[in-house]
């Protein structure tokens, strides 16, 4: 058969091998993302389809090609006609033999475009190349997007250069596979050696290299997870490692057999991570931190705490439907187009997509805007109007908020302005600052409920539990309604979890409730609140440092503890 032939039922069907780098999703490629986001199926064990589902689109079908007694056979949308073959078993008529290559191919009948993702880099992966080859051998085509190989990526995000000036020799063993003269030849090298084991054969490795030759006192440095936010790394030396591992409490452990990258060599950086370390120094590293709003006003802050190495966890604790009674709305929107309104304001987000609801309902688009200007609360609202087609005309340049609106808003003017009336779109329980000033500046404002904002529903109880016993290690309240909602569906935060605040008025809400406030915003701002949570971390990290205590997250203290009193 000649590789342009393909079997029936395989017609067009196409594999991609995709390497999904060591574990950071931002480390996927331009191309990688690419082949996600067309992939009719994802095949990958659990953890890779961690890293590159949220690429995909929606209603992929995802395979994981690991099994256990509990395990589903495919997870996704609608019902599998995929299994997962696994190497004791027959299942769905596929042999046992080569599992995972059969599992690939099955999946690529009937012209399917197929993602086989697998961790760090697919030349790198032995099981890989044995799946190319299947697919090969069947006519099936495939291509290969290379991935950030994990003994190249971890020991980046570790903080240790591989190579210096001198440009030493870089070796790299797997331990698990390694021959006794593979050792011997890593042994009587001088250059850096980066071992690919798992965390109960840390102390063998060592052993192996000391015993082809290394010096015990060879820096050696070791690191779990890595390049994620679970990322830990040891340094110590051939001779003492294992030790190290022993006091760290790390071994033995019922996770010992985790994979981990090694770096040994007198030329590794192992002894200048402290200044090299820029991954596990960020200020929040591995935090987790909970941002109690709806998902879409917390994806920018939720990227802005992941840059500072936080793990934030979305919790919404309110939720918006319509008006009870629309026809407010719908007047005020046929108005828009009639001509009735000089300036239309919109202070957040939801007031615009409830604009944006009720245009869509009419087979209006932004061009309904002509004529009318437009203002802007707060940096997402604008971009939520942008996204719509409209660029604001007046976004406060100081404060955003009602009141920093009001210090730019212009002065009703009879000459200037043909009409004094302005569209107000707001929640049900907004304040009345704004139209108060409004009307204070001489315009005439149609204050009208676009949406209503109703307490959300609770959230897992294993979220609620992480709450109420100190599982977070802070809390970000952007709000008076976020604090007496979160404390309403989920419990008050834990004594040991950070609390932080957008303002005053926040934090004297969350007093009354009991909890202390340890960060407080410089000025309203979602982005300001985490720059301050994030010097916060950081002072603390400092703290720990100067005083020679390990550097540990606030979750980490002892249940019951007392916190000390923080002033910022």
């Amino acid at each position: 058969m000649s590789p342009t032939t393909l079997p029936a039922g395989l017609e067009h069907g196409h594999v991609t091998f995709l390497g999904a780098g060591p574990g950071d999703p931002g480390l996927l490629t331009l191309r990688a993302v690419e082949a996600l986001a067309n992939a009719d199926v994802l095949v990958a064990e659990h953890e890779v389809l961690d890293v590159v589902r949220q690429h995909a689109r929606p209603g992929v079908a995802e395979v994981h090609t690991d099994t256990g007694p509990d395990s589903d056979a495919a997870v996704g949308t609608g019902a599998p006609q995929l299994a997962v073959v696994d190497g004791a078993s027959k299942t769905a008529g596929l042999p046992a033999v080569r599992d995972a290559a059969h599992l690939v191919m099955e999946a690529a009948r009937g012209g399917r475009r197929v993602v086989r993702a697998v961790s760090g880099d697919p030349g790198l992966d032995a099981y890989a190349a044995e799946e190319m080859l299947a697919c090969a051998g069947a006519g099936v085509p495939f291509e290969v997007v290379p991935g950030v190989a994990a003994a190249v990526g971890v020991p980046a995000y570790a903080g240790v250069p591989l190579r210096d000036a001198q440009g030493a020799d870089v070796r790299f063993v797997d331990a698990r596979t390694a021959s006794d003269r593979c050792w011997t030849e890593v042994g009587a090298s001088d250059g850096t050696v980066v071992v690919s084991t798992t965390l109960d054969s840390v102390g063998a490795a060592a052993g192996e290299l000391v015993s082809a030759g290394r010096k015990p006192d060879t820096p050696m440095t070791v690191t779990v997870a890595g390049t994620t936010t679970r990322q830990r790394t040891w340094t110590a030396t051939l001779g003492t490692i294992a030790q190290t591992l022993k006091q760290a409490k790390v071994l033995p452990s019922p996770e010992g057999g985790r994979p981990v990258i090694a770096v040994v060599g007198e030329r590794s950086a192992a002894a200048q991570r402290d200044q090299l370390s820029w991954f596990e120094s960020k200020p929040l590293f591995g935090w987790r931190v909970l941002v109690p709003r709806t998902k879409e006003q917390a994806a920018s802050l939720s990227d802005q705490l992941r840059s500072y190495g936080a793990v934030p966890h979305e919790v919404p604790t309110i939720a918006v439907e319509p008006p009870r009674t629309p026809q407010q709305m719908e007047r005020a929107v046929k108005g828009l187009v009639t001509g009735r309104y000089e300036w239309i304001a919109f202070t957040s987000v939801n007031a615009v997509k409830a604009v944006r609801e009720k245009f869509e309902e009419y087979g209006l688009d932004a061009r309904a805007f002509a004529g009318i200007k437009v203002a802007a609360v707060g940096e997402q609202t604008a971009k939520a109007l942008i996204a719509f087609g409209v660029k604001p005309d007046l976004v406060p340049s100081g404060e955003q908020s009602a009141a920093g609106l009001l210090e730019d808003w212009p002065p009703y003017d009879p000459v200037f302005d043909p009409i004094d009336r302005v569209f107000l779109p707001r929640a049900d329980i907004a304040t009345e600052t704004l139209v108060a000033g409004l009307i204070e500046l001489g315009w005439e404002v149609d204050d009208v409920t676009a949406y209503r904002t109703v307490r959300a529903s609770p959230p897992p109880a294993e979220t609620r539990e992480a709450i109420k016993g100190g599982g977070f290690d802070a809390v970000l309240f952007t709000s008076s309604s976020t604090v007496r909602n979160l404390v309403g569906i989920a419990g008050k935060p834990h004594n040991v979890t950070v609390i932080a605040c957008i303002g005053p008025a926040t934090a004297k809400t969350a007093e009354e409730h009991g909890l202390r406030v340890d960060v407080m915003a410089p000025e309203p701002s979602v982005h300001k609140l985490a720059e301050a949570l994030a010097e916060f971390g950081l002072r603390r990290r400092a703290a720990a440092v100067e005083a020679g205590d390990p550097v540990t997250r606030p979750s980490e203290r002892r249940p019951g503890a007392r916190r000390r009193r923080s002033t910022t």
